[in-house]
């Protein structure tokens, strides 16, 4: 539920507006959209799908959970799982303080914004249902939009490695969604590959 509509629409109207600055771009349905921007609104949809009823603070965080991304890169970082980390966990951090930022800037209390930080910094996974969900989220939308150019960019032993942790993140619900996701075959076999046992 959300208390304040003008000040969370004013919320969403600045997360969308620094991801509109995005120079990558993806066409959808015809159209060309800034690829952040489209990756935040795709987050939203999916949101409502499994929970219609979400609190103000995780509405908030999953718009705003790849704030400018493009700003901070993976190949500033080492190729290797070290480097890996320090990006997602520099990543995160930037994210929520310029949520922080934002959210402070339109009215929101320091309640509702460490909420909203704490989700983005994925804070207590496996503990915190809102914090689990905003995974199972992410890990939808992947594997919906992104999983299968992610493929043909890496060897099939990384892909079915990647597929495997992203299963594990999460919970017996979001699984059973993501069984259900319509995929093209190449997809489904790398899928099925990653999951062999699993099931």
């Amino acid at each position: 539920m959300v208390k304040d509509q003008k000040r969370f629409n004013a919320a969403i109207a600045r997360f969308d507006a620094l991801n509109s600055e995005d120079p990558n771009t993806e066409i959808y349905n015809d159209k060309i959209y800034p690829k952040e921007l489209l990756y935040a609104q795709r987050m939203t949809e999916w949101l409502f799908k499994v929970e219609p009823n979400p609190s103000e603070a995780l509405q908030l965080a999953v718009r705003c959970q790849h704030l400018r991304r493009w700003t901070i890169p993976r190949r500033e970082y080492s190729m290797d799982l070290a480097g890996y980390n320090k990006w997602r966990n520099t990543l995160r951090k930037y994210h929520a303080d310029l949520a922080g930022q934002e959210l402070q800037e339109v009215g929101y209390n320091p309640e509702i914004i460490d909420r909203v930080q704490f989700l983005v910094l994925k804070r207590q996974l496996k503990i915190d249902p809102e914090v689990q969900l905003l995974e199972d989220i992410v890990c939808l939308v992947f594997l919906e939009n992104y999983f299968l150019d992610f493929a043909r960019q890496h060897e099939e032993e990384k892909v079915v490695d990647i597929v495997q942790k992203t299963w594990r993140k999460m919970t017996t619900r979001g699984q059973q969604i993501a069984l259900t996701l319509p995929m093209s075959d190449e997809a489904k076999q790398l899928v099925g590959k990653a999951l062999a046992g699993s099931l």
